[in-house]
């Protein structure tokens, strides 16, 4: 382990220091994957901090085949780096050079999970044969089942734990350390409270004293209240914004059809096998036997044809999206599922019978499916009579998934549609480095798409950790500081984190919110104004409550009644950060014109023209009046950072082409000997 020693910050303030080069926040795939990396590139003085090892996203979460986004390679069918760039560029909101270096480093890290012994099936020759996922022309897909983010963690940390590399278990950041300003701005470390001492004098307060700090914290997934993410994802974006970091894309998420209990995405083979969508009232929650029973989908769609291909498709276009709303499209069941809990009641899969026919449709066979539907069937061998015994025969991974969690699909499963993924975070470089020197943002909290292909996300997080470990190796290699320079640059800031605690301490009572308060009001907010549906009214309004709350917040602060609630308060006040970060660049984006773009619908207001304006139309008529997409708005990004005057600021950039590649041989060599590709 690298120097420890004791830092005096201020009278009775006293705070263990650690010193290493490199330090990772985080321990999902993303983070682990980069720790790996650096100890092959001859970096050994790092450590890994984390606040609870195996709570991340990536180590609880996945759905019926999880999806791994590579470039194809096998059979016939020609793929290369560029057209994998257009790909994930074509949904726009997407950097072209970001694209290529994702499509580049795709099949080196999918050989190295392979080696790490990540279970992705090969034919008899040795291909790993693909499938298409949404937004996806060709075979590039692949999974190792249900649980594959969790085994790429699993089996990352048996390298990381073989590699004897440090893990700080039960540390929650809860600041990131600077020095200088404007230009010269950089990270010197990070502030953590070690949690097995939040009841000492000091909080259990701990520097981290590092060159590099690469940032693998995942999404904020407790902005919402549908929430798909596992419990307490908070995710470390606020981390970064409250020190000016810039961000972008966060106009961008996805939502989609996941059980509320035990949570889980309901993608793939969970509606390929056609399940029945039901409802029942609110205050009953029997399920299948109550009298409230409703099939509510058959007020949607003209015949059973029509409604079991789509719920068919929802395996394969499982987000929703703008466009999956025309022709009876498979996101109509996502508005037909908030529809039915908007109207008070509960939503189910029942997987022990076929979609029920009433309202005049006809009655379920399978014989009767368009023809992508019925193939798909026939070529899986899955005639059996039910959904349950199709999803066994073709997917038992997907059944056994829920059983270890007491979960019998056998019984009907509450579901709703709900936040799964972010795909705006940090803006980087083409090396993971953010807008702050020696910070690097990966995995998730890193936004580098604006409308991507499934799986597509996994695989940029492992590229940005091979990507940062090598600038890393290569270019910010020098020596930490010692722990007393460090310890005078961060002084200020440490104090200043010290006092904010002391002051949530519990005392006489005074008129401030509860944590437990504090975070169902940024979730039920952003649900009801930044989720799936969005206006421009109800975004404006959410804007202002947001920063009214920020306001209220530094203010009055939290009410505490326990030191172990001070993290929640430090999570809550980055999450109402993020919240405010959020709005107000989806304010920007409909304030310039923005329209329905990827897993968003922007209602349309009663004077919009009805040339910017289209409708879901089914068997209930039009409806779901909202703007079309403004196409040339794919063509940027916009940007947002905390200004001096602590104000978001909003700007648009142009989306950067695809590199026009052409590499010679001899140059690239010299280039690479020298250095200087590391610096371009």
């Amino acid at each position: 382990m690298a120097e420890c020693r004791i830092v005096c910050y201020g009278p009775g303030c006293d705070l263990m220091v650690y010193t290493f080069q490199t330090v990772i926040i985080g321990s999902g795939a993303a983070g682990l994957n980069c720790a790996e990396h650096l100890h092959e590139l001859g970096v050994h003085d790092i450590a890994i901090v984390t606040d609870r090892l195996g709570a991340g996203t990536s180590a609880n979460s996945g759905s019926d085949k999880q999806t791994y986004y590579k470039l194809g390679v096998f059979g016939d069918v020609p793929d290369s780096p560029v057209q994998f760039a257009r790909t994930l560029t074509e949904g726009g909101m997407c950097h072209g050079d970001i694209a290529y270096v994702e499509a580049l480093g795709s099949v080196p890290e999918f050989v190295h999970l392979v080696r790490n012994g990540v279970a992705f099936p090969h034919n008899e020759f040795g291909a790993y044969v693909g499938y298409k996922t949404d937004h996806d022309p060709r075979q590039r897909a692949t999974s190792a089942g249900p649980k594959t983010s969790m085994q790429m963690v699993a089996k990352s940390l048996d390298q990381v734990r073989r590699a004897a590399i440090p893990i700080f278990d039960g540390f929650e950041v809860v600041r990131l350390l600077t020095e200088g300003h404007g230009e010269t701005k950089r990270i010197v470390g990070a502030l953590a409270v070690e949690k097995a001492r939040i009841d000492e004098g000091t909080f259990g307060l701990t520097v981290f004293n590092a060159e590099n700090v690469v940032l693998a914290t995942g999404g904020p997934g407790e902005l919402y209240e549908a929430s798909v993410y596992p419990p307490g994802q908070t995710g470390g974006l606020g981390l970064a914004l409250e020190i000016g970091c810039v961000a972008h894309n966060l106009t961008e998420s996805q939502f989609g059809i996941a059980s509320t209990g035990f949570r889980w995405n309901l993608s793939g083979t969970y509606q390929q096998v056609i399940p029945c969508y039901f409802s029942v009232d609110g205050d009953d929650g029997s399920g299948r036997n109550a009298s409230s029973t409703r099939y509510f989908l058959n007020d949607y769609f003209p015949s059973m044809k029509a409604e079991a291909t789509a719920i068919f498709l929802k395996g394969c276009q499982w987000p929703f999206h703008a466009e999956r709303l025309r022709d009876c499209g498979s996101s109509v069941i996502d508005i037909a599922v908030h529809n039915e809990i908007a109207a008070g009641r509960q939503v189910y899969l029942d997987f022990s019978r076929n979609p029920v026919a009433d309202q005049g449709l006809e009655e379920f066979s399978p014989d009767d499916l368009e023809p992508e539907a019925r193939d798909y069937l026939a070529a899986c061998g899955a005639d059996q009579p039910t959904p349950y015994e199709r999803l066994r025969h073709v997917n038992p991974q997907a059944i056994d998934l829920y059983a270890e969690h007491g979960v019998d699909l056998r019984e009907p499963l509450e579901i709703a549609v709900c936040a799964q993924h972010h795909n705006g975070g940090l803006r980087t470089n083409t090396w993971w480095e953010t807008s702050l020197r020696h910070l690097f943002a990966i995995g998730e909290v890193c936004g580098t798409h604006g409308i991507r292909p499934g799986g597509s996300a996994l695989n940029a997080g492992q590229v940005g950790g091979l990507r940062a470990a090598q600038y890393i190796a290569r270019v910010h290699n020098g020596a930490p500081r010692d722990a007393d320079t460090v310890g005078r640059l961060v002084a200020e800031q440490v104090c200043a984190e010290y006092e904010r605690l002391s002051s949530w301490l519990p005392g006489p009572g005074t008129p401030a919110p509860t944590p437990g308060e504090v975070r169902q009001e940024i979730q039920r907010r952003m649900t009801r104004c930044a989720a799936f549906l969005r206006s421009r009214e109800a975004v404006g309004q959410a804007l202002l409550e947001a920063r009214a709350q920020w306001a209220r917040l530094q203010e009055a602060g939290i009410r505490l009644t326990s030191r172990e609630q001070m993290l929640i308060a430090v999570q809550n006040e980055h999450l109402c950060l993020a919240q405010i970060a959020f709005l107000t660049a989806l304010d920007a984006y409909i304030t310039r014109g923005g329209g329905s773009r990827g897993s968003s619908v922007i209602l349309a207001e009663d004077d919009a023209p009805e040339g910017n304006v289209q409708y879901m139309e089914t068997k209930r008529g039009r409806e779901l009046r909202h703007l079309v997409e403004n196409m040339s708005m794919r063509d940027e990004i916009l940007e947002i950072a905390l200004s001096a005057e602590g104000e978001f600021e909003v700007h648009p950039v142009p989306v950067r082409p695809i590199p026009d590649d052409r590499s010679w041989y001899e140059t690239t060599w010299r280039e690479w000997i020298s250095g200087e590709v590391f610096r371009r």
